[in-house]
């Protein structure tokens, strides 16, 4: 499960340049903007917000690097240790309910590990984050859904396993495709509807926050994580 993210970020000057060891040299060079703070934030021309959000405990380094909000990517070296660590991501806020909207999509294309312990996910919330709706594409290593099994469903153009749990401070609802992809589109506005009308998990919720990075667990000697595309829309 990945952290909400709240308004204890403080901006960091986009001029600001961090340590760009352990990156693939390329995109490092080419970064307009970089930061290994904890809580690192970086507002693109598009709205889109990226994070570097290491939120968990016993964390090791990480930096994040932007070009764009469809360029960016990640050096992470996290201890192998268990536990959550960090989700680094990019963040577009949509304001709709469900009811209200006509479609909800998202693209994406990365390049990950073959090592480690992490999934590539999308993370969408509620406006008062009392629900949180992860999509795995993507999973490594020693990682698992909270909550327990609730079957499978073929929704948004993909196949999943659906798990349903509850955090303590909010409930959560996982998909996980059952088969890895690096690369596609999803339809999301199916899966909140099959959540709302099919399941009955929740109402006519305001989606808020569509998020979408790497939730890592361990990154031992350090790994790259490179996102080479990524959109959302919304009408």
């Amino acid at each position: 499960m990945a952290r909400r993210i709240l308004s204890r970020f403080v901006l960091a000057p986009a001029t600001a340049v961090a340590a760009l060891i352990g990156f693939a040299a390329a995109p490092a060079q080419a970064a307009i903007w970089s930061s290994s703070d904890q809580w690192g934030n970086y507002t693109t021309s598009d709205g889109y917000t990226l994070y570097n959000n290491i939120w968990g405990s016993g964390a090791g380094s990480q930096t994040i690097w932007v070009n764009s909000s469809s360029n960016w990517g990640v050096w992470a070296n996290h201890p192998d240790t268990g536990g959550i660590k960090s989700y680094p991501n990019a963040k577009k806020v949509v304001g709709r309910s469900i009811t209200s909207l006509a479609s909800l999509t998202s693209s994406y294309n990365v390049t990950v590990p073959s090592t480690g312990d992490y999934n590539t996910s999308y993370d969408i919330w509620d406006t008062d984050y009392d629900y949180e709706v992860m999509l795995w594409v993507n999973y490594n290593g020693d990682v698992g859904a909270l909550g327990t099994s609730q079957g499978t469903a073929t929704l948004g153009g993909h196949t999943w396993t659906v798990y349903k749990g509850d955090n303590g401070s909010n409930q959560v609802f996982s998909f996980l495709r059952t088969s890895d992809s690096s690369s596609g589109t999803v339809n999301i506005l199916p899966i909140l509807k099959w959540i709302k009308d099919t399941k009955g998990w929740w109402g006519n919720e305001t989606i808020g926050d569509v998020q979408f990075g790497y939730e890592i667990t361990s990154s031992p000697g350090g790994l790259d994580f490179t996102t080479n595309g990524f959109s959302v829309s919304s009408s």
